[in-house]
């Protein structure tokens, strides 16, 4: 299926494993020019050489998506290395605070919403000067489940994607009208490094390995999970795809659960 993305520019942050990664080899498959951006310099030169794209249609450069300094760094490299963007990828976040709401405290609850929501805001702000201009734009951001689901015990992380949401939809009334569409998708229990280390702990916890700790977080913790099984990165990265292709035209201000049945309502 041609996407319509031959000779789009995407920018994907935390883009060196995971969905993000998973996201730039399908816009890469779809002929779009790719720029991946993450905390970890030598994560994204492995990145990059994993996904073995053609000379000239990926690059890669380091940002903190929570220093405006850096953002700013990063439009200049990409500007002057690509041009501008056409479509941004917003993957990059944290787990953040982890307790029940007694137990976090403000250092806690900054330290979440300044990554995952005000991350969200300084990237968008530093690149939709670009997304304006072209008469054709996309932004997806990855949220969550838990946005519209709130677990007790990561309440900061809950309130950081249930922004993520509020402020996509603020945005896609914005600028609709110059065809800059802005969706969200929501994934739920994905096979990400994120996951990974939250299995790990829990299996640390339970002093038993890190299948069964799987297994009983999905019988105690997501019951409507119905697959009863993680997530493949793939399967997330193929919504977000399509979100960011001409095939999604009239796709506005929408949030694609990508959760198996996680989220337990209509």
């Amino acid at each position: 299926m041609d996407m319509g993305l031959e000779g789009r520019t995407a920018l994907v942050t935390g883009g060196d494993s995971g969905i993000g990664w998973h996201t730039a080899r399908e816009l890469l498959a779809e002929g779009a020019t790719v720029v991946l951006t993450d905390l970890d310099e030598d994560a994204l030169d492995a990145a990059a050489r994993g996904l073995q794209a053609p000379p000239g249609r990926l690059v890669h450069h380091r940002a903190d998506i929570t220093s405006v300094e850096d953002l700013r760094a990063l439009g200049h490299f990409v500007r002057e290395t690509v041009g501008e963007i056409d479509i941004l990828v917003h993957c990059a976040g944290i787990t953040g605070a982890q307790g029940l709401f007694h137990e976090i405290d403000d250092e806690g609850w900054v330290r979440t919403l300044e990554v995952d929501l005000l991350g969200a805001v300084r990237v968008t702000r530093e690149f939709l000067p670009d997304l304006r201009r072209g008469g054709w734009g996309r932004i997806v951001y990855l949220t969550s489940e838990d946005a519209v689901q709130p677990y007790d015990d990561e309440l900061p992380y809950c309130a950081a994607k249930a922004g993520v949401l509020a402020l996509a939809k603020g945005l896609s009334r914005s600028y609709a009208t110059e065809e800059l569409l802005v969706n969200t998708v929501s994934p739920a229990f994905i096979r990400t490094p994120m996951t990974d280390a939250m299995m790990s702990r829990r299996a640390e916890q339970r002093g038993t390995d890190v299948d069964e700790a799987i297994g009983s977080f999905l019988e105690e913790e997501r019951p409507h999970l119905e697959l009863r099984r993680r997530g493949r990165p793939e399967e997330v990265s193929a919504v977000v795809a399509f979100l960011c292709s001409q095939r999604a035209s009239f796709v506005n201000g929408a949030n694609y659960r990508v959760d198996a049945g996680s989220v337990a309502t209509i």
